[in-house]
């Protein structure tokens, strides 16, 4: 058994990527996690499209999705959860991180 994965995604999560790389229509694209210097608490969660893999980027493969996970995140996302939320107001992907010791107060960054 290899080692623990960075991160862990819930089913909404596992759903939502599902459909987005679906409505993509390119099998070759996959999900990209890293982290970027932003906000009021200095750190943000960055989420694109990608069509190659780097070699050091960890793979994640859960619930029957495939995400790639920046090498220079995994220090800072390690044990985190990625989950989606509809709610009436916003919807979108939050990330449960035990890391981080605090966050803005509108959510978009977070500090370690």
């Amino acid at each position: 058994m290899g080692l623990p994965s960075s991160i862990t995604i819930t089913d909404a999560a596992a759903e939502r990527v599902k459909k987005i790389l679906a409505d993509r229509g390119d099998p070759n694209i996959a999900l990209k996690i890293s982290i970027d210097e932003k906000g009021c608490s200095g750190l943000g969660y960055q989420i694109d499209f990608v069509t190659t893999t780097h070699p050091m980027d960890e793979v994640v493969e859960d619930k029957g999705v495939r995400i790639l996970i920046d090498p220079k995140a995994v220090m800072f996302i390690l044990g985190s959860e990625m989950d989606y939320i509809e709610a009436p107001l916003q919807s979108g992907f939050v990330f449960n991180n035990p890391n981080a010791k605090g966050v803005c107060g509108c959510g978009e960054s977070f500090q370690v």
